[in-house]
């Protein structure tokens, strides 16, 4: 096949398919006596996942459902095998050597477009103290700097101003509202759409 005179090149990938599923998910640090590491079938039996998807908040901003510890395995396992393909990554958010107490995660990995989205959640226990902050931040700088993704979306209700905080706080920068843009169990919301760009602090 010949390319005509004049027509533009075929854009590169950004990333290279497999960067993601290469290597065994890292732990990442986080802080404050907390890090980011893969999701263990430990964590089902703990019942960290059956109590997220019991809660409301987690359940209503994030369509996260779970009602026994037999969906939390299965869960956990559909977040390692996402890996594979390179469509996402899903980490957990604890102390060294503990329970669970919050998730973060890349959903939609374009490796090509180089781009992804953040998302994340906090057992009600573990609010207030940032820790959500620690992790979209974390998640973020390694996406963009190891990763070398070049723009990572966050988006979420605008009727949920504790994730617009987290958001803005966490560095992504607040690029518009998209109406009408997603469904939750009480019907279609607008969305306010956060960004972090490659370079930005």
């Amino acid at each position: 096949m010949t390319s005509h005179p004049g027509a533009p090149a075929a854009a590169s990938a950004v990333v290279p398919a497999g960067r993601l599923a290469a290597g065994d998910q890292p732990v990442l640090p986080l802080g404050g006596g907390l890090e980011l590491r893969p999701w263990r079938l430990d964590d089902a039996d703990a019942g960290v996942l059956l109590a997220a998807g019991q809660d409301p908040d987690i359940s209503h901003w994030n369509l996260f459902r779970v009602d026994s510890r037999t969906e939390a395995r299965d869960r956990i396992a559909r977040m390692h095998h996402r890996r594979t393909p390179g469509t996402g990554a899903v980490w957990a958010v604890a102390p060294p050597g503990g329970a669970a107490i919050g998730l973060a995660g890349l959903n939609d990995v374009d490796p090509a477009d180089g781009s992804a989205e953040v998302v994340y959640w906090v057992l009600p226990e573990a609010r207030g103290g940032g820790i959500a902050v620690l992790a979209a931040r974390r998640l973020g700088r390694w996406a963009l700097d190891e990763l070398e993704l070049r723009r990572l979306t966050l988006r979420h209700s605008t009727a949920n101003p504790a994730s617009c905080r987290v958001a803005e706080r966490a560095g992504y920068v607040l690029e518009g509202t998209m109406r009408d843009a997603l469904a939750h169990a009480d019907g279609r919301h607008d969305v306010h759409l956060h960004a972090l760009v490659a370079g930005e602090a």
